[in-house]
């Protein structure tokens, strides 16, 4: 079969790569695990004209191919209203790849999946649809659409996913949206089977990675530290991700008097994320967000990291084998007393480690793979994706 992933995904052109092109995030390595269900994958994406090299991952997998679409104008309001003009530039190179293929790819939120969504449905092509936001929370009228049109639709040769995972499904409306969880790590890099120690010299280095934006928690960390040093006097805080919030996490630090312990890494390459968790001793994320699935969760246990988090959306479930500390309230307090016992304690905090290893391993981007490839054969009623 041939597969057409029709995303918002902004490409850039480089030497070197099997297909010419790279990306940044988790869309490469996700992308070419998929391509590995199909005999070819041609990647149906906007490509910019500038030149960047810094952050890329090579775009590339089983019989891959990509067309080239123009990057929509602007941001925000001016996006939107600049998409009906590049929609008459593009929409017959979305039209055509759509009908050459056996099966289309739309990843969600996003306008250009969206359009390749709305093709699919109207060429009557067998489709599968990642939702990979909040399926959980709906403010816009947009994200509402694109609930709406996945339990409408979902059924047959209409496969629909929301990213999370819970004891209930994803939707009362329709039973076959199915929850998936999200990954970009390959078994290999799960290989780790050495529990972490706690440092006996008491030096504890923690550590945030998301978008800094309001109820992310990384206020509630910075403002755990000064109670968390009179039992740690040389614990250290870093905070990964930018965003709106950034520069006030800062001033709060200054303005607690813990600057000195917190290092602000900004947006960094996923290769040097998985460096500081692998320096650090405990991951900490105290959100009050209606979070989907996040990815810096999975890889701080994939790093042996026991997790101290919040009981939002499929936190719980990650954690449920005991890998780390559910909070009841996200507040400095409860989670300076969480580090504080974690860290006490050698032989609970290796259990923990252990235990994080353990969860990690059934999140990989191979069992990810087989679990969309089991689903489609099954609703496409197909025995094989591929012809070999």
């Amino acid at each position: 079969m041939r597969l057409a992933v029709v995303s918002h995904k902004v490409c850039w052109r480089l030497d070197g790569s099997s297909t010419g092109y790279a990306t940044d995030g988790g869309f490469p390595m996700q992308i070419g695990a998929i391509s590995e269900l199909f005999d070819e994958t041609e990647i149906v994406v906007p490509v910019s004209p500038e030149s960047r090299t810094d952050g890329l991952l090579p775009l590339g997998g089983r019989n891959m191919s990509v067309k080239e679409l123009s990057v929509p104008a602007g941001e925000g309001l001016l996006r939107k209203l600049s998409i009906p003009f590049w929609l008459l530039g593009n929409c017959r190179s979305i039209w055509k790849s759509v009908k050459d293929a056996d099966a289309v790819h739309a990843p969600i939120p996003g306008d250009v999946g969206t359009v390749g969504l709305l093709v699919a449905l109207i060429q009557r092509k067998p489709l599968f649809v990642r939702h990979c936001g909040n399926w959980m929370v709906q403010r816009t009228a947009a994200e509402k659409f694109w609930r709406w049109i996945m339990e409408a639709s979902a059924g047959g040769r209409n496969v629909m996913f929301a990213t999370g995972g819970s004891a209930t499904p994803p939707s009362t409306k329709n039973p076959k949206v199915r929850w998936v969880f999200s990954t970009s790590l390959r078994q290999a890099e799960l290989g780790r089977t050495v529990p972490r120690e706690v440092p006996r010299d008491g030096d504890i280095r923690m550590i945030i990675a998301c978008r800094q934006e309001s109820k992310k928690g990384t206020d509630v960390v910075i403002k755990s530290l000064p109670e968390i040093s009179k039992h740690f006097p040389n614990v250290m805080l870093d905070v990964v991700g930018s965003g709106s919030q950034l520069n006030d996490l800062k001033l709060l630090a200054r303005s607690l008097g813990v600057s000195h312990r917190v290092t602000f890494h900004g947006h960094i390459a996923q290769k040097n994320v998985i460096d500081l968790l692998n320096r650090a001793h405990v991951f900490c994320f105290p959100t009050t967000a209606s979070e989907g699935f996040p990815k810096a969760v999975l890889e701080a246990l994939a790093s042996g990291l026991p997790v101290v988090t919040t009981k939002v959306s499929v936190l719980p479930v990650l954690l449920g084998n005991g890998c780390g500390q559910l909070l009841d309230d996200a507040n400095p307090e409860s989670l300076a007393d969480a580090v504080k016992t974690m860290c006490s304690d050698p032989e609970k905090y290796r259990t923990m480690s252990l235990k994080a290893l353990e969860a990690a391993r059934g999140y990989s981007l191979e069992n990810w793979r087989d679990l969309i490839g089991q689903t489609l054969r099954l609703e496409w009623n197909v025995s094989s994706l591929s012809s070999t």
